[in-house]
């Protein structure tokens, strides 16, 4: 994606790495900018490069936004395609991180992981978006979030995503 000078960014458990608790992850989790209507241009080279997991991969990921992939050394990957405006502006905004020397991924930055937690709101999703907070604690833009999350959860129809974002932002 970097030899391409494609716009991502890691997601996910990486991410959380960065700014919430710290947890193992079996898998990576990647955004990739590719709009609506040019997805395929962006998972045919991925998928010549990289194992799908899945039969018709290819099929699927048009289908749901999010090619499932395999590395070489057995490692899952979901990149998810991004297109709407929150990820556009995430991506201005996401950083290069060292995990350690010699490994350096961009990651998004705290609000977006949080905002993309919250909007999943499984159980884990939960406890990362209290570590996020935790870690972070006031220095978060608050605006920001509430902004990006509202019209996610408009579009979701799920307002108790944001009372509780609220909420656990102190934010009623």
């Amino acid at each position: 994606m970097q030899e391409r000078q494609w716009k991502f960014c890691v997601i996910g458990g990486l991410a959380v790495q960065r700014w919430g608790e710290p947890r193992t992850t079996l898998d990576v989790d990647i955004t990739l900018l590719t709009g609506f209507g040019e997805e395929e241009s962006y998972a045919v080279p991925l998928l010549e490069s990289f194992k799908a997991r899945i039969p018709e991969a290819l099929p699927f990921a048009l289908r749901n936004r999010v090619l499932l992939l395999t590395t070489s050394n057995g490692r899952d990957v979901d990149v998810s395609f991004g297109a709407l405006p929150f990820e556009y502006e995430m991506m201005a905004r996401a950083a290069p991180f060292e995990f350690m020397p010699g490994v350096t991924l961009t990651t998004c930055m705290a609000e977006d992981l949080l905002i993309m937690k919250a909007f999943a709101a499984r159980t884990r999703d939960w406890l990362d978006v209290e570590g996020i907070i935790v870690r972070r604690q006031g220095h978060l833009d608050i605006r920001y979030i509430l902004k990006h999350l509202t019209l996610l959860c408009e579009l979701k129809e799920t307002p108790e995503i944001l009372a509780k974002v609220r909420k656990l932002l102190g934010a009623e």
